[in-house]
């Protein structure tokens, strides 16, 4: 029975959506907010309770800290109490340094350049054969003029090396930082730590529509283009007889060859773009040269990162590199396999063990959290933003900090049904370390698993923030004012489709598939179909999908410059005209970008506006009905409504422009009225009510209706982009699509739209996805959701494990297929519910 003290107290709630909440959350439990898409989940969890604990969590520290605390949103709530610290983990991905790898941010990595410096065996890097210890006893005149041995006033000293013994090969005893690709001491000089280097590709040098004349060197405008350059071009042409006039598409091989590489003359566009990319102070020409450019393996250190030396020294007969690149569940059984034969690793156990005692510690953390797939040399810019996340849950778990509150957003985002018992196994060790862990979750078992769970509702935006349900999870079953607890119960469900689509015939066959873990397979996607692509965590569904097909669709239709994963055919390109990736990233990264801009409603808006004969007697335009130029925006923020405060040691700020008081526009502006609405009042009303007050403007009212059939009727026209999540600016591409004329030979890619979706949300999103499928287009996606996967006409599942172990199709056919397929980890949970 929880105590009457032991509860986080919340009295008057209001942040954005909430309607005035009063509830007790209790401490030191599991406590998952569920709710519609738009309910007010993340404002309770994140906005009021974490942006509270952590105000106050601020004013406990420095008086240089507490200067700041004033700048801090303070949560529109009359009282809380009962707040510990508070930590969000939430989605953002851990960073776009190149140089952080899993082992960097989870610092496993540290231990192990510890683990080598102290216990590795030195090779010789060229000859491969162990380096002998060279012990020499040095004696030095006091005033360093001369060097003698055992002379009276000097100052002994003595000298280790390391030597080869079949060659001059010398060097000092290893230290961590030898280890280091982010140290001058460890990292390959060539590629300084990267293991990669940016080349220029031949490929993205010319504009082939133009002559060399008319500017056809992309990082070269004829402005650029200077005396030096062109007489070199010039001269060139006229020794092998053709014209710098001639359009690059109209040279032949030979000629384009001689324009990149030169001749004995004269070395070359590629070399001298190079040299200018190498010399420039300017940034922007730097930029310019990049856009021809990209990432190749580094010649030297072959991806490695290291010196030669570094990576010779070996443990167990391994570089770090090569241990470190194991996956972390072969390198768990690794390290078990060198504490129980100490025969086969050097060095003093005293010091050996404990080390890797405290690495094994680490790694089973992140193996707990569905991520035994990884390696720790995996870059950091690759991870989704479920793994980033689940990564710093084990980190937090593994600190072993008590009394804090942890305010979680989806961590089951990316994660097989297989590996979800894992996950709340994980946060309920948190929970059991003295921590209070509130989650904000749409999956069903995690609900379930909860101590406590409340559902917020009943709709979203303004017709959400209320509490519906606060209590024990099976109880919710009983509410009947919740949707959830219809869903959770089985009065409402996902219905399985009654039958399936037999597509048109033709396919897209990938042949050779072996990037990353990829086994060489054969891959054939049917048209006309909805495609599930599934399989657990780790077992190569983004590289399949993602590095290899999207990227070459994309070079294929666009020309992008992205290069695409190693694969040997690609055949039926002919039955699709249009390739559409709708992934998860922002919409736009400052505040002015919001859905109305994005979707190209603010266009028909502002037409609107300035036609007005108000508009006209005061000569505005469309432009001044906008926030991105000059004219009839608020000049002290320049549209964006909030000013941005840089703070030194915490998240910059974005605080309310004094000026327009954030209606972004100029007074003389927004004294013009549309139907008794200024074009600040039109940005603030949700995509539901403009879909009511636009019902007379047949091309406004239909964008708007496709965004409330994806679910996002709640979200303000004028919201910024820095607000939402992954999920709904997944959504908002998706309805901006759905509002052009489809070609039927569309092929969509979608990376698990079902993050951020309750039940009710998902019902919906495979209405509009089938509605694409109906118009003779194909969808492919990305899903863990099964109630999305026993949706699909097809599903193909790779694995059969993540990692060394995935990599392979597993089966491929209609999900009563797959259902019976015993290796099929999907085919075991599927069966359930079909």
């Amino acid at each position: 029975m929880l105590k009457a003290n032991n509860f986080i107290k919340i009295r008057g709630a209001r942040t954005h959506n909430l309607k005035d909440v009063n509830l007790d959350i209790p401490r030191d439990q599991l406590v998952v907010i569920t709710g519609l898409s738009g309910s007010g989940k993340s404002s309770l969890a994140f906005d009021t309770v974490y942006a509270e604990g952590q105000r106050r969590y601020v004013e406990s520290l420095s008086s240089y800290a507490r200067q700041f605390v004033g700048l801090l949103d303070k949560p529109d709530v009359d009282m809380i109490e009962g707040l510990s610290p508070a930590v969000s983990i939430d989605q953002r991905t851990v960073g776009n340094n190149p140089r952080s790898t899993v082992g960097t941010i989870t610092e496993i990595y540290d231990y192990l350049r510890l683990l080598y410096a102290r216990t590795g065996t030195p090779y010789c890097p060229h000859c491969q054969v162990k380096l002998k210890l060279q012990k020499i006893h040095r004696s030095d005149d006091k005033f360093g003029t001369k060097k003698k041995t055992a002379k009276i006033g000097n100052k002994e000293r003595l000298e280790i090396s390391l030597i080869c013994p079949r060659c001059d090969y010398k060097r000092s005893e290893p230290t961590p930082r030898d280890f280091s690709f982010n140290s001058a001491h460890g990292a390959c000089p060539v590629c300084g730590g990267l293991g990669t280097k940016l080349e220029i590709d031949p490929a993205l040098v010319f504009n082939d529509k133009l002559s060399i004349l008319e500017g056809a060197i992309k990082p070269l405008s004829l402005s650029n283009l200077n005396r030096h350059w062109l007489d070199d071009l010039t001269e060139l042409a006229t020794r092998h007889g053709f014209s710098l006039r001639t359009a690059v598409k109209d040279l032949n091989v030979s000629q384009r060859s001689l324009l990149l590489k030169g001749d004995d003359t004269w070395p070359g566009l590629l070399a001298g773009l190079n040299k200018k990319y190498q010399e420039t102070k300017s940034s922007f020409v730097q930029q310019e040269i990049e856009k021809t450019m990209r990432p190749t393996l580094c010649p030297v250190c072959q991806g490695q990162r290291l010196k030669e030396e570094s990576l010779a020294v070996k443990v167990g007969g391994l570089s770090i590199n090569e241990l470190s690149s194991l996956s972390i569940k072969d390198l768990v059984e690794k390290l078990e396999s060198w504490l129980s034969n100490q025969k086969v690793v050097g060095g003093v156990a005293a010091v050996r063990n404990p080390i890797i005692k405290e690495v094994l510690k680490n790694l089973k953390f992140l193996s707990n959290v569905g991520l035994d797939y990884l390696s720790l040399s995996r870059s950091a810019v690759t991870l989704s933003g479920g793994e980033a996340q689940r990564i710093r849950l084990a980190s937090q778990v593994g600190a072993v900090l008590g009394g804090v509150l942890y305010v979680l957003d989806e961590p089951s985002i990316g994660l097989h049904q297989r590996d979800n018992e894992k996950l709340i196994n994980t946060l309920r060790k948190l929970r059991d370390n003295g921590n209070s862990v509130i989650v904000v979750e749409h999956d069903a078992t995690t609900m379930l698993a909860a101590d406590w769970l409340i559902d917020i509702g009943p709709g979203a935006g303004d017709y959400g923030g209320q509490v519906l349900f606060s209590g024990l999870p099976l109880d919710i079953k009983k509410c009947d004012a919740s949707i959830t607890g219809a869903y959770l119960s089985g009065r409402r469900n996902i219905k399985v489709p009654s039958q399936l689509r037999k597509g048109n015939g033709q396919s897209i066959k990938i042949i050779g598939a072996t990037e990353h873990n990829l086994k060489n397979i054969d891959v054939e996607i049917p048209l006309g179909k909805l495609i599930a692509l599934t399989g657990v965590s780790g077992s190569g569904k983004s590289t399949l999908m993602n590095d290899i097909l999207t990227k070459a669709l994309n070079r294929q239709f666009y020309r992008t410059k992205a290069e695409p994963g190693s694969y040997r055919d690609l055949k039926g390109l002919s039955a699709i005209n249009k390739v559409i990736n709708i992934d998860q990233s922002p919409i736009g990264r400052t505040p002015r970008s919001n859905p109305a801009t994005y979707t190209g409603l603010f266009t028909y808006v502002r037409d609107l506006f300035a036609a007005l004969p108000e508009s006209k007697a005061r000569g505005f335009s469309a432009g001044h009905f906008s926030f991105n130029v000059p004219g009839g925006r608020c000049e002290n923020c320049a549209g964006d409504g909030v000013v941005k405060v840089e703070m030194q040691f915490l998240t910059d700020l974005y605080l309310t422009c004094d000026v327009c008081g954030g209606r972004r526009f100029q007074d003389k502006v927004l004294e013009i009225r549309y139907q008794g609405k200024n074009i600040y009042e039109i940005l603030n009303m949700t995509v539901r009510e403009a879909r009511e007050f636009f019902k007379d403007q047949s091309a406004l009212r239909h964008k708007l209706e496709i965004l409330e059939e994806v679910g996002l009727g709640y979200l303000k026209l004028g919201q910024s982009a820095t607000t939402f999540s992954g999920g709904e600016a997944q959504r908002i591409k998706l309805a901006t699509e759905l509002s052009r004329r489809s070609t039927g030979k569309t092929l969509y890619i979608l990376d698990e739209p079902t993050t951020g979706l309750h039940f009710t949300d998902i019902d919906r999103l495979l209405k509009v996805l089938n509605m694409l499928v109906d118009q003779g287009n194909t969808v492919l996606i990305i899903e863990h959701n099964m109630d999305v996967i026993k949706s699909a006409d097809w599903i193909i599942d790779l694995g059969p494990e993540g990692g060394d172990q995935g990599g392979e199709v597993v089966v491929a056919g209609p999900p009563a297929k797959v259902a019976a397929c015993r290796k099929s980890y999907t085919g075991r949970y599927l069966k359930d519910w079909l």
